[in-house]
């Protein structure tokens, strides 16, 4: 009689969360920066070993493009919503209010991911500055497409330049988030929105 083989033993379970290891991680590139975040801090903060690291997200640069993909969205979500308003002022709006939001919550890291991560200057990080990059560029597009949209709808004047107005916006919230890191208080970035708002085209 054939006694069958047992079946081959599975690898074993992790243990540890993975989704809870990721928001740790992107903590400590929003902290730090791509390159200011070392193996170790990485490792201490998610609570895991270097070999568990590579097993579970691959290198450190599988692992960052892993969080800005989390912190894309979970802390970006605002972005999208605000394409939806029904006027060019009310995007503007939508958009620096939810910027103001994520860089005065008490729970997150103050600053930027993206413009801590895009002003990466060795040769490692070169890669990731230019994803980081890419993807605020796409924001970019997204949002001139909408100004371009309100433009030919009447909603915007016609002397207006969309693209103009879609890097002034850009340049006014990685503004905020510079300030926030330089420790700007809520009450200061709040006058920064309004100002702005003030000196917003059209309706």
């Amino acid at each position: 009689m054939e006694v069958e083989a047992p079946p081959a033993p599975k690898g074993r379970p992790r243990e540890f969360c993975v989704d809870a290891a990721l928001a740790a991680a992107l903590r400590v590139f929003w902290s730090k920066g791509y390159e200011g975040a070392s193996m170790a801090d990485l490792t201490e903060a998610m609570g895991i070993t270097k070999p568990s690291l590579y097993a579970a997200f691959g290198n450190k640069e599988a692992l960052f493009n892993k969080a800005l993909d989390l912190y894309e969205r979970e802390k970006l979500d605002y972005m999208r919503d605000a394409l939806k308003a029904p006027t060019a002022r009310g995007v503007a709006e939508r958009l620096m209010r939810g910027a103001l939001e994520m860089q005065t919550c008490p729970d997150n890291p103050h600053g930027c991911l993206g413009v801590i991560s895009s002003v990466a200057c060795g040769s490692e990080a070169e890669g990731i500055r230019e994803a980081v990059l890419e993807r605020s560029a796409a924001a970019k597009r997204a949002m001139l497409e909408r100004f371009e949209r309100a433009k030919a709808e009447g909603d915007l004047p016609a002397d207006v330049d969309p693209e103009g107005l879609a890097a002034l916006l850009t340049a006014i919230n990685q503004g905020l988030a510079v300030q926030a890191g330089a420790g700007a208080t809520r009450a200061e970035l709040e006058r920064l929105v309004e100002t702005s708002l003030k000196l917003w085209p059209g309706r």
